[in-house]
């Protein structure tokens, strides 16, 4: 017994697939059919059943009634003979979480597309694709690790043995790039879709390495078969989501490799695939209890995306250190941003990395003007919250035993075995794996808020840790800076026509001492024109404690205000190696950062 279904781009032009499910075996009381609310990996109801344009059901030539009963859900009462369900798709979100289709391309995740028939998820699913009849597409393939029947790559009759695995592999169409390189064994592709020029050889052998070095960390074989890179290359666009056998991304074309020198926004893409590479092994395999089977029509809760999320993003950018694809200078500099961007907003200190991971799909993902104020990043402090445990467990085992040796136990007593991580299941593991006692640790860093201990433990392996005052409305730290800026307002700006668009206000600056909202536009200071480019410049002028007047629109409204300086509310962090640290401090940082 199967479910079969076929997928047309029906209509590039006007971005609608046309999708059919064809049911041979319905329940006889009513079949129910569902699509899910929310993807794996993105932690955001996002009511993929609004995209549903018109739907009906058939038995045979004649139409029967469809009752939707739920917002993503349907009854289709057949008196138990085989229907077909046929359904319009609206596709027109260019990013890595739903459906997109015009005459260029078409790309769709499974939970956007396929409606799942509630009792029957685990037969086998077989999917016919179909080629578009548009004569602007008559030359599109298709690229996705969906098992096909036939020739791979072509248009035809695919499979998948249940739904939850049907609908983790998304599906790209059109006249991509196909690029392929051999890791440990595993044949890999990828498929750049966009008009752009870029060193085919370059990216291979860049990719080829991190696939390898990660394969390798984790011991082989590799847990997949195949694997395939989607890479979707636009104007300016930056996101990927991790699949069980590939990965979406959308990248920006200035990020993909030309000329000899990786540029930053290349090895912010070579992060972005070594991350979403990783993910291969975490969270979609060792994963949270909670997620084992995922119920993708309601919310799922953990606290645990820290270590998801946030380890992952630790490992991604230190793998390509250990790839030799990064210098150690320009790993420090990523570190000394990342901590800036964490120490930046006050939300360090009202939220913890635990319930900043349970409250990801009310906060982290439907983030507002006051997020800095009120959201930390489970990515981005669960990155340093690795770090921080890596050199804690580092520093108390005489470097015996490391980060590297908690990650792979989860994947052998977790993920390799298909069983869920428990909420205190990587804290006992831990606990086993180094011989230490770390609740306190767990309680200060994962349950607690505020900094973290980094400038102690990275001394301990050579790394001095420096902080200044920013350079700029703009500066993301990583570097010293000579240049700084005496004061500020406190608050970032976004463009607008009419001046200066405040887009956040950070607690106790200037902006919300005074009563700026995010949202005013600041006209002119002192009676000069203000622009989002020129704020700091207009204040180059001006000391802390100087007063100067604003002028602004509240919605229709305008408004004046003295407004009293003050320097920046937040500071910018740098990282070098300590020139004077002794030889055992410098072999430490050898041996971490090259995972021995």
């Amino acid at each position: 017994m199967s479910i079969q279904y076929t997928l047309y781009p029906s209509n590039p032009a006007a971005h609608i697939f046309m999708v059919t499910v064809f049911v041979e075996h319905p329940n006889p009381e009513g079949q129910v059919l569902s699509l899910p609310t929310w993807i794996p990996g993105s932690y955001m109801i996002r009511e993929f059943s609004k995209n549903i344009v018109e739907l009906k059901a058939k038995v045979g030539t004649e139409t029967i009634p469809v009752q939707q009963t739920s917002k993503n859900t349907w009854l289709v009462q057949s008196g138990g003979q085989p229907f077909v369900v046929e359904y319009q798709v609206y596709a027109w979100d260019l990013s890595v979480r739903m459906a997109h289709l015009d005459q260029t391309h078409g790309y769709c995740n499974g939970t956007s597309i396929f409606l799942e028939v509630q009792g029957q998820s685990e037969s086998l699913h077989r999917v016919l694709l179909q080629s578009p009849s548009d004569p602007l597409c008559v030359d599109w393939r298709v690229a996705t690790t969906l098992q096909h029947v036939g020739e791979q790559g072509a248009f035809g009759w695919y499979e998948a043995q249940n739904h939850d695995e049907l609908i983790d592999h998304p599906i790209e169409m059109g006249t991509f790039e196909n690029l392929t390189f051999d890791a440990c064994g595993v044949p890999h592709e990828i498929a750049v879709t966009g008009d752009v020029r870029f060193d085919r050889q370059q990216l291979l052998a860049d990719l080829q390495v991190i696939c390898e070095t990660e394969i390798k960390f984790f011991g082989k074989p590799a847990p997949m078969e195949r694997y395939l890179f989607q890479v979707m290359a636009v104007g300016s666009g930056y996101g990927g989501l991790e699949h069980r056998a590939s990965t979406s991304l959308v990248c920006s074309k200035n990020s993909l490799p030309w000329g000899e020198k990786r540029s930053e926004e290349y090895i912010q893409f070579l992060g972005l695939c070594s991350h979403e590479y990783f993910h291969t092994w975490n969270v979609k395999r060792i994963k949270p209890a909670a997620y084992l089977p995922y119920d993708l029509n309601t919310e799922a809760y953990t606290t645990l995306l820290w270590v998801f999320e946030g380890w992952t993003s630790y490992y991604d950018d230190l793998i390509l250190l250990r790839s030799g694809l990064i210098s150690t200078k320009q790993y420090l500099k990523m570190l000394g941003k990342t901590i800036t961007r964490v120490y930046k907003g006050s939300a360090l200190h009202k939220q913890s990395l635990a319930d900043s991971s349970f409250t990801t799909w009310t906060k982290f993902y439907r983030q507002d003007e006051n997020a800095p104020n009120a959201v930390v990043s489970y990515y981005a402090k669960g990155a340093l919250a690795a770090l921080a445990l890596d050199l804690h467990i580092r520093q108390e085992t005489n470097h015996q035993k490391s980060l590297d040796d908690v990650m792979k136990a989860l994947w052998t007593e977790y993920g390799a075995k298909n069983i869920g991580v428990p909420e205190d299941g990587v804290e006992r593991l831990a606990e086993q794996i180094t011989g230490l006692d770390l609740q306190s640790w767990f309680d200060a860093v994962v349950r607690g808020v505020g900094e973290l201990p980094l400038e102690e433990l990275l001394g301990s392996v050579g790394i001095e840790m420096h902080v200044r005052a920013p350079s700029s409305y703009s500066d993301a730290g990583g570097v010293d800076s000579q240049k700084t800026i005496d004061v500020h307002l406190g608050c970032t700006f976004s463009k607008s026509p009419e001046g200066a668009k405040i887009r956040n206000v950070f607690d106790n600056g200037v902006a919300q001492k005074a009563g700026l909202s995010a949202g005013d536009v600041l006209l002119a200071l002192d009676g000069i024109k203000t622009t989002s480019g020129n704020v700091s410049q207009l204040l180059e002028r001006y000391a802390v404690g100087d007063q100067v007047k604003a002028h602004f629109f509240r919605r229709d409204e305008l408004h004046e205000r003295t407004l009293t300086l003050d320097s920046a509310p937040f500071k910018a962090y740098f990282l070098v190696i300590d020139s004077g640290a002794a030889d055992e401090a410098n072999q430490r940082r050898e041996q971490w950062l090259l995972g021995q």
